[in-house]
């Protein structure tokens, strides 16, 4: 069974920092890509950084996220991670991690709609 379990959110001061990670586990991890997407009722969910197949390592920011955010991968644990620093208000939403069969990561590949399994999501909220 295909488990993606992400973890880390909750509720912290902007500026502040935060860790995600994604945990997986019922498919040859290393080699999918697995993305981080975020949404807030109401909207559409946006892809947040996206990272490679271990063979890759290419790594995808969203332009809001970048310098900020960094994903990366541990393919020993099967668990991606996605460190959150300077924490804007703005970023306050439901955080998913997917993953897709499709490893390596090319430009316009890390959306939504490419993901084949998908975790349930981590709240985060930055208070002004």
């Amino acid at each position: 069974e295909v488990q993606l379990q992400a973890s880390g959110g909750g509720l912290v001061q902007a500026g502040g920092s935060l860790r995600l990670s994604c945990a997986a586990s019922g498919f040859t991890f290393d080699q999918y890509r697995i993305g981080w997407f975020r949404q807030v009722s109401g909207q559409e969910r946006e892809a947040v950084s996206c990272i490679g197949s271990s063979s890759d390592g290419s790594t995808y920011y969203a332009a809001s996220v970048e310098g900020r955010f960094t994903i990366s991968r541990d393919n020993g644990r099967n668990t991606v991670y996605l460190e959150m620093n300077n924490l804007q208000p703005e970023d306050t939403a439901v955080y998913y991690c997917a993953a897709d069969r499709r490893g390596p990561l090319y430009s316009g590949s890390c959306v939504y709609y490419y993901m084949d399994y998908w975790g349930k999501g981590t709240q985060v909220t930055v208070s002004s």
